[in-house]
């Protein structure tokens, strides 16, 4: 009974993140149009990722310790304020007509910092609030909100034809307001909100190396996020490219519908996920997930079709909540409690490292690149130019089919791993306990970790 009540309380959490995540999303939406149509230029509309996800590397390490030091309902409500801010000041800069790309830039890093904090500190607490055996599924849930994200465009294209970029800006900072009321409202346990077992503080960065540590002591769970790195990698070319990709041959209102039907795939791959809860060796839906996505990758490349995108994206969405929700439920099960934020925290660095590289590259080679071997009479006009086309866009869609094609060579070379699937037979840190026994268990000692599986 207790864990059910408990489970409710972090869904009544979740509804109010979702809200404020769909706000965020028809912001992010509407800036990227304003700067690809007002520069033409992939590399710029590329920078606004690496402006969202840079940060996020930086800033996780500390928000791990943050995480496992203090409350983290306030720290989420501060992170919101955060991100707030920042939406503020771009309504304050979009009303007067000053609006500039580096203010876009600027803002999204901010919020991006903030982000990465919200989310440590929520994952964190989710553990102790859902317990074992519904985790897996709760994670699932989470990955709704990405699909929410990814539907927002639809919704963006008739807000800012109706109310304008201000218009979206405030309704973003009204959804703000609805996450932070949530989370005052609801009355969340302090054995979840607040670190279990207080232990001596040590300095900052002594603290965020324990995470660290501990991935590096659980040899199967730092190879799962390295894995988890390079497929980052490969998917940042994908979402930076993409819609520059239908741009290439489509409208934006076209972009719209397609980025809705994208989000239709992540949704039904997150009920799917919500419902089943994932196979009893998680390691096997991660690399089965991998494979399918790669190739739904590569049809991506094969002709400027509105109607092939509306397949495949959907398509190759509907993998990532089963890889994500995965990944994300062998961490929090095979990770004390005690040293979980900042284990979560790693485990973000290792994973999202490789994402900003991928933002920072893929825009200069789809357009210094791969755009002029794709030409009529470019380089690869009579190989691949014969199979996907040549012209405008055709350079990007090869990034597509080439990045495809490494994600599957990925998944056999990660499969090659012992210790990598066998991630699973790690001791469970995790008890299939009451939620608030589990958190009464922890003890002030320091984490043992036992000794690493070697291949």
């Amino acid at each position: 009974m207790a864990e059910r009540i408990r489970a409710r309380l972090l869904i009544a959490v979740w509804l109010g993140q979702l809200v404020s995540l769909v706000g965020s999303s028809l912001t992010g939406f509407v800036l990227g149009v304003w700067v690809y149509q007002r520069t033409g230029s992939v590399t710029q509309f590329s920078l606004i990722f690496l402006a969202s996800s840079l940060p996020a590397v930086l800033v996780a390490p500390f928000a791990g310790v943050i995480a496992d030091r203090w409350d983290r309902r306030r720290v989420m409500l501060l992170s919101d304020l955060g991100a707030a801010i920042g939406t503020a000041a771009l309504a304050l800069l979009a009303a007067n007509d000053s609006l500039a790309v580096w203010h876009i830039y600027l803002a999204t890093a901010l919020s991006a910092a903030s982000s990465t904090v919200h989310q440590v500190s929520y994952q964190a607490m989710t553990p102790a609030l859902v317990g074992k055996t519904h985790l897996a599924r709760f994670n699932g849930l989470m990955q709704v909100t990405r699909a929410a994200q990814i539907a927002a465009p639809l919704v963006a294209g008739v807000l800012v034809v109706t109310i304008g970029i201000g218009g979206v800006l405030a309704v973003d900072l009204g959804t703000f307001a609805v996450a932070s009321l949530t989370l005052l409202l609801v009355r969340l346990p302090a054995e979840a909100t607040r670190p279990a077992a207080r232990r001596t503080r040590e300095p900052v960065l002594t603290e965020a190396a324990a995470g660290w540590h501990y991935l590096r002591a659980h040899t199967g769970l730092w190879q799962l996020m390295v894995l988890f790195g390079a497929y980052n990698f490969l998917f940042g070319f994908a979402g930076v490219l993409v819609q520059p990709l239908i741009l290439s041959f489509a409208s934006a209102d076209t972009l719209g519908l397609l980025m809705f039907a994208g989000g239709a795939g992540l949704f039904a791959g997150s009920v799917v996920m919500t419902a089943w809860g994932g196979p009893a060796r998680r390691i096997h839906a991660v690399f089965g997930g991998l494979a399918l996505g790669g190739v739904a990758l590569v049809l991506h490349s094969l002709t400027p079709s509105a109607w092939l995108i509306a397949v495949v994206a959907p398509l190759f969405l509907f993998t990532l909540p089963i890889v994500n929700s995965s990944t994300m439920t062998l961490i929090q099960t095979k990770t004390e409690p005690a040293v979980l934020g900042r284990v979560l925290a790693a485990a973000r660095v290792v994973g999202d490292a490789s994402i900003p590289v991928a933002y920072l590259l893929a825009g200069p080679l789809a357009d210094q690149v791969f755009e002029p071997l794709m030409r009529p009479d470019g380089a690869l006009a009579g190989t691949a130019g014969a199979v996907i086309g040549t012209g405008d866009g055709r350079g990007t869609a090869l990034v597509f089919a080439v990045t495809g094609t490494l994600m599957v060579l990925l998944v056999a070379a990660a499969w090659s791993r012992r210790s990598l699937r066998a991630v699973d037979d790690l001791p469970d840190a995790l008890e299939p306990a009451e939620p608030a026994e589990a958190a009464e268990a922890a003890t002030p000692e320091p984490v043992e970790t036992p000794e690493p599986v070697r291949d």
